[in-house]
């Protein structure tokens, strides 16, 4: 049981969906630990006048929300875009608090999401090798009963420390430098099933803004670990289309975890489960594969 006294702030980012926002707040809100945490929400300004509405809507809906122990809304007064605006609202709260829970407007947690974070974080606090901690799995049906840990970090529903985001590079180009000088594309891609060295080229170039891409990569170079759930503790409801230039997709659908899961013996990367992830990553559809890539291109920049 967690001690309540010691609980992660927690970051929403948010900007022109009010409808995700309701349902990622709402669930939040039903968590153990929920009033007793301080969730902060980092509302992105409109892009342009036809957003403006939709933007209010979301700054409305938050004011209006509670069930925990405090919510403040951070107002941007111009659009900083999905990075810039996880970049600098992540490095504002783990200044301010040291440690942070990150959601987006579109995730959706179990009821035990936040016990586990906050357990986890308790937990890998002065563990140098553990750089996060994540709470989506993918559903890759491995028999494993524990958590495990596969290198690098990821960005749905996820938490660190200061020191943890320390370890956060901005520069794509140095990133992508020391991959090809270290012939570490083949391993960065989970041996070739996902392209992810292409979504980081793509950063470089301008064609997508993803902080996502940039995070896993720092976290991979630095050889660090990131703790997953052996069942999904955040189901990403963003891939039904509202997105800008994406397709709807079921592939990542989960069920969400009722208890949480215990805590690996070891902090070493699980072989079974990433022979797993490797595996699901192939069994998508590479039609399937492109249009995620886009989407996520397309939400990185764009939102």
């Amino acid at each position: 049981m967690h001690n309540q006294g010691m609980v992660a702030p927690v970051v929403v980012f948010a900007y022109n969906r009010p409808s995700h926002l309701f349902k990622t707040l709402s669930a939040l809100k039903r968590n153990f630990l929920s009033e007793i945490s301080e969730v902060f929400v980092f509302s992105d300004g409109p892009r342009n006048p036809q957003a403006l509405e939709e933007v209010m809507k979301v700054r409305a809906l938050v004011n209006g929300f509670s069930g925990f122990k405090s919510l403040t809304l951070f107002e941007r007064d111009r659009n900083f875009g999905l990075a810039e605006n996880v970049i600098n609202g992540v490095s504002y709260m783990v200044e301010k608090f040291g440690r942070v829970i990150v959601l987006e407007d579109d995730m959706v947690t179990a009821p035990v999401f936040l016990r586990y974070m906050n357990e986890a974080l308790d937990r890998y606090e002065t563990n140098e090798q553990v750089i996060s901690i994540h709470g989506y799995a993918n559903p890759i049906s491995h028999k494993i009963e524990t958590s495990f840990f596969l290198k690098g970090a990821d960005c749905w529903g996820w938490a660190t420390w200061a020191r943890g985001w320390k370890v956060f590079e901005k520069n794509g180009a140095k990133l992508l430098d020391e991959i090809e000088t270290g012939n570490l594309k083949y391993e960065f891609n989970f041996q070739n099933s996902y392209d992810y060295f292409k979504m980081l080229k793509d950063q470089i170039a301008g064609r997508n803004n993803s902080w996502a891409i940039r995070w896993y990569a720092s976290a991979f170079l630095q050889n660090k670990l990131t703790l997953y759930p052996p069942k999904s503790l955040v189901r990403n409801i963003g891939m039904d289309g509202s997105g800008t230039h994406c397709d709807p997709t079921s592939d990542y659908d989960v069920e969400l975890a009722s208890e949480v899961p215990p805590f690996p013996s070891k902090v070493i990367v699980d072989e079974e489960a990433f022979r797993k992830t490797v595996s699901f990553y192939k069994g998508l559809k590479p039609n399937l594969v492109m249009r995620i890539l886009r989407k996520i291109r397309a939400k990185f920049k764009f939102a």
